[in-house]
């Protein structure tokens, strides 16, 4: 995981570091730390090369937590890429093939007319199908993973506030013994 001196140093973000490096993108907060595992595995899943950089530039608009979308990105690695790029050529596949059989062919029709195929196939270096899985696959996947986070984060929260509240409430009735033990001493001495 870089650090934010690092990403000062990095002479791709150089030109955008005044904006990617504000406070605010780097705080972890309820509504940015889901925000930016949203992002980050989209643009791990999506971008074959430079996945922190589109992560960290996509933080910027969406307000997201930027350390939290460039860690993200690695959720596709050597390791678990083959298998990612397998099961989006697998869920293209079975996606167009379900196109194919309706009569209005939805997917089809919009991507032959906008040149969306294209565009796929340019951003991911991938072909259509594979491309079209992967654009699934990161959609469901980031959906997912930004209900989990935020659920995650009001759990987390909720804990500790309960804990808290708990420590209080424990602090209090020490203190309301230890006073009615002292006051119990005084009208004995009387």
């Amino acid at each position: 995981m870089p650090t934010r001196e690092q990403m000062e140093r990095n002479r791709f973000i150089r030109p955008y570091a005044h904006r990617v490096l504000r406070s605010e993108l780097w705080r972890f907060t309820r509504r940015s730390v889901p925000r930016g595992v949203a992002l980050g595995i989209a643009a791990g899943i999506i971008i074959p090369l430079g996945q922190i950089f589109v992560a960290a530039m996509l933080a910027l608009p969406f307000r997201a937590n930027v350390p939290v979308a460039a860690a993200l990105t690695f959720i596709t690695n050597p390791i678990t890429t083959p298998f990612v790029w397998w099961f989006a050529n697998w869920l293209g596949t079975v996606l167009l093939r379900m196109d194919e059989v309706t009569q209005v062919a939805p997917f089809s029709a919009a991507m032959q007319q906008t040149e969306f195929d294209k565009f796929l196939e340019w951003l991911t270096g991938e072909t259509l199908v594979t491309a079209f899985g992967l654009v699934a696959l990161a959609s469901v996947c980031s959906a997912v993973s930004y209900l989990v986070s935020a659920w995650a984060w009001r759990w987390w929260i909720g804990r500790k506030r309960l804990r808290a509240m708990r420590l209080r409430r424990e602090r209090l009735e020490r203190a309301r013994h230890a006073h009615a033990h002292v006051h119990a001493e005084a009208e004995a001495e009387l």
